[in-house]
């Protein structure tokens, strides 16, 4: 299946995407909750974004150094199923502290999951690298985004308990990724990037990236964590900010399906720039005129961060061609979990300041981001007939 997409394999690995960012996605749909139960502050609930971050992105370059080292696709489904029971158990802890640990427990397998299934989505999709791992991440996008819709009804019915039935999907999807391993297995190349020479590294460049996403992160944790408390505090209800969040995610779901095969045509860093561009007004009209124009605005928000995700994984890659489960973790992991400890700082912000203070502070993030991203060169690979990369 060289010089095309293997779909079956990118459909198993986007559906383990989904189980586990089914479970990340359940956070934020717990926190409205969690505030109320153990009667928190803002910057109590950014701590808790914190816990699931921390331990879901800043460790991942650990896993990808692991993976580009020894292998470990048994991570896959292991991963997930770390992160299911954390989730579920989340509705019993009986105080706030267990809530992160568990948090921190349920991040670990997130971490564990995303530097191999974005190493073999790239296995999986020769030379059509955006597009590819555009599916890839739809089974993440969709999977985050049904987090809230799938838990919060859940929650209302059963009170904080009900999270716990969110976990069987989830468990469900590792068994299904644990039996699907042999064939998983055969995608890997005879000389696998990490082993052999694939291309050039350009260590400036992914350092260049890596602020890119940090501050595009910047905006998108801060957002993940306030919206729906955003929408309570302008007078609307815990359902009705969690039905925002999903807009936003869903919006998500929709750009990356559409901004993978853009890139593919028109240039990675070109499409970059544009959506990056983009983020600050957007956000600013969600904060300044809600109702309509805030949620189009919100879910304008949605499409240009998640429907880049995969592009910068794929950037990351071409960046560091023979560690390529390394510049996954570095990619889905440290440079976007610098946005989880902004949530914390902004989080104080919010409770010195206002709430608005610490997301018009947000929107401001991505202006830099903007001009790192007039500085990413244009990455270099060794592919046959490759698509535009400009």
């Amino acid at each position: 299946m060289r010089g095309d997409l293997d779909r079956r394999s990118i459909a198993t690995l986007s559906a383990g995407h989904g189980g586990v960012d089914f479970a990340s996605g359940a956070i934020p749909a717990l926190i409205p909750f969690i505030v109320s139960e153990f009667d928190l502050g803002y910057a109590a609930a950014g701590l808790l974004m914190l816990a699931v971050t921390a331990s879901s992105s800043l460790v991942q370059p650990l896993f990808g150094i692991w993976s580009d080292r020894r292998g470990t696709l048994w991570l896959l489904p292991g991963g997930l199923a770390l992160a299911a029971v954390g989730i579920g158990l989340i509705g019993i802890a009986p105080s706030f502290a267990i809530v992160v640990v568990l948090a921190l427990a349920a991040g670990i397998g997130v971490a564990a999951y995303h530097p191999e299934g974005a190493k073999f989505a790239a296995y999986a999709s020769s030379t059509r690298r955006a597009s590819g791992m555009s599916l890839f991440n739809v089974g993440g996008n969709v999977g985050y985004a049904l987090g809230p819709i799938v838990v919060t009804p859940l929650v209302l019915w059963l009170g904080l308990t009900g999270g716990m039935l969110a976990a069987v999907p989830a468990l469900v999807v590792a068994v299904v990724l644990a039996r699907a391993l042999p064939r998983l297995a055969a995608l890997r190349p005879a000389i696998e990037p990490g082993r052999g020479s694939e291309g050039e590294t350009r260590v400036g460049a992914m350092l260049v990236l890596v602020g890119v996403i940090a501050l595009r992160s910047v905006a998108w944790f801060t957002l993940l964590a306030f919206v729906p408390l955003w929408i309570v505090s302008q007078g609307g209800s815990e359902g009705q900010g969690n039905r925002e969040l999903s807009l936003m995610l869903i919006a998500g779901v929709v750009g990356t399906l559409l901004l993978g095969p853009v890139a593919d045509r028109v240039g990675l860093r070109r499409t970059l720039i544009v959506t990056q561009a983009m983020l600050p007004p957007l956000i600013l009209v969600f904060i300044e005129l809600g109702g309509i124009a805030g949620a189009i605005a919100l879910m304008g928000v949605g499409f240009c961060v998640v429907g880049t995700f995969g592009i910068t994984i794929v950037l990351s890659q071409l960046y560091l061609p023979n560690n390529t489960g390394m510049a996954s973790g570095l990619a889905v992991g440290l440079a976007m979990g610098i946005g989880g400890v902004a949530a914390v700082v902004l989080g104080g912000v919010a409770d010195a300041v206002d709430l608005e203070a610490a997301l018009v502070l947000a929107a401001l993030a991505p202006v830099v981001g903007v001009v790192l991203c007039l500085l990413l060169p244009s990455p270099r690979r060794r592919i046959a007939a490759q698509p535009a990369v400009a």
